[in-house]
């Protein structure tokens, strides 16, 4: 039992490691455990919105400049410090709940 603990807190972490392409490849392969579940979609939601986000404010040529400078940089940073610690709680057994993200996730869990 000890090994699919481990296993579980393992596959958690890797949801993260890859950003949202892991996190979609879990989510497809995991079909019924909760809790990698979860890390999954909280980790396609999170770092997809981010990618989008920076994708969609990078295109829009009014604040291109600024984005590219102040905004992208600081989002990415947000993002790797979310990137971390998202990793080592899910490794460490914990069911961490981003504000909003969180909820969303296990939302959209309950539709699949």
């Amino acid at each position: 039992m000890a090994d699919n603990v481990k296993n579980e807190k393992l596959m958690g972490a890797i949801a993260y490691l890859g950003l949202f392409v892991t996190g979609i490849i879990l989510l497809l392969v995991e079909k019924k455990n909760a809790y990698i579940r979860f890390h999954a979609m909280q980790s396609i939601i999170l770092f997809g919105g981010l990618f989008l986000i920076n994708i969609a404010l990078g295109i829009v040529p009014v604040i291109g400049l600024i984005v590219a400078l102040i905004i992208s940089p600081l989002l990415w940073l947000i993002g790797f410090i979310l990137w971390i610690v998202l990793m080592w709680k899910a490794y460490n057994g914990e069911k961490y709940k981003l504000p909003y993200i969180g909820d969303l996730a296990e939302k959209q869990l309950a539709k699949l």
